[in-house]
């Protein structure tokens, strides 16, 4: 397998019923994570991206959270219909999607 280009985490946190703290899988994480994969197969990127499901990635409030590397961005609040956007201008041209960036409150 060649060492990928960019390597994409998207959290998949589930948490209990009662946690103080919320989780992605709270908001819809999961098709998220299923919108890379798809994209992924479709777009035959194996050997240029990496995507992987993790556990918390940190701004528990922003998510669905993703995070991109090598450039360490961190995406918040990702929709099922932002994964084309992630794909088309940051993963396969090197343009971080802004508005989707979480806030260096955050991250940074």
């Amino acid at each position: 397998m060649p060492k990928p280009q960019k390597h994409v985490f998207v959290c998949v946190q589930n948490r209990p019923m009662g946690h103080p703290r919320p989780s992605c899988s709270q908001k819809n994480c999961a098709e998220v994570a299923e919108e890379f994969f798809w994209h992924l197969q479709q777009r035959q990127l194996f050997d240029k991206v990496q995507v992987t499901t993790s556990s918390c990635l940190g701004p528990c409030s922003e998510g669905p959270s993703v995070l991109v590397y090598p450039e360490g961005i961190m995406y918040g609040g990702v929709s099922k219909e932002d994964v084309a956007t992630i794909f088309d201008e940051h993963l396969q041209n090197d343009q971080p999607v802004e508005r989707l960036q979480v806030s260096k409150e955050f991250w940074g």
